[in-house]
């Protein structure tokens, strides 16, 4: 027979483990994304996680990944890479060392391409568009897509999105407060006003 009371207690303690866990996680991102806006903002710009050299070649593959086209803006103008910088150094510091390895993977092939070069963020777009092709079936594209486009379209709040040009780029306008959309359904009640 099944004793429902430790069932319970078990599943008890479960739940609280894992809501303990999930607001642990969110504190982690809430601040990664505050300190990531103050990076955007002007008021500070250093990197915890990369160190310059690294934080410029990741810069490059943002822009390579989003691009800015026709003067419409891209990743680097949006500030992805003060998202992906603060997310390795907090909540996505697990991949660190992924981040790592893949600058030194990119910074390898492109010394191979331009012998004595300085790197892969001073090649050129279609250079470093080769490279980027290159590895892209990589985890390490995989994952800089990924943080790419979240640090480009995710609230400006979040670190990237500078001034909302993520989402002039998809044309959402940003509200500072949403209303539900009135229509059919509530004509009768608009009109007895």
């Amino acid at each position: 027979m099944i004793d429902l009371h430790n069932r319970r207690t078990f599943l008890r303690a479960v739940a609280a483990a894992g809501v303990a866990w999930a607001a642990a996680d969110l504190v982690d991102v809430e601040e990664a994304l505050a300190y990531a806006g103050l990076q955007v903002s002007g008021a500070r710009r250093d990197f915890t996680a990369l160190t310059r050299p690294q934080a410029e070649v990741l810069d490059a593959m943002t822009a390579r990944i989003i691009p800015a086209v026709d003067g419409r803006p891209g990743a680097r103008q949006a500030g992805a890479i003060y998202f992906i910088d603060r997310a390795l150094a907090t909540f996505n510091a697990a991949q660190k060392g992924l981040y790592v390895d893949g600058v030194a993977e990119l910074n390898r092939r492109a010394s191979s391409r331009a012998p004595g070069g300085p790197g892969f963020a001073a090649l050129s777009n279609g250079q470093q568009d080769e490279v980027l092709r290159d590895v892209e079936q990589t985890p390490f594209f995989q994952a800089m897509r990924f943080d790419t486009i979240v640090g480009t379209f995710a609230l400006p709040a979040w670190g990237g999105n500078t001034d909302h040009l993520g989402w002039q780029m998809i044309g959402f306008e940003h509200l500072p407060r949403f209303q539900a959309p009135f229509g059919f359904y509530d004509a009768d009640i608009n009109q007895r006003g």
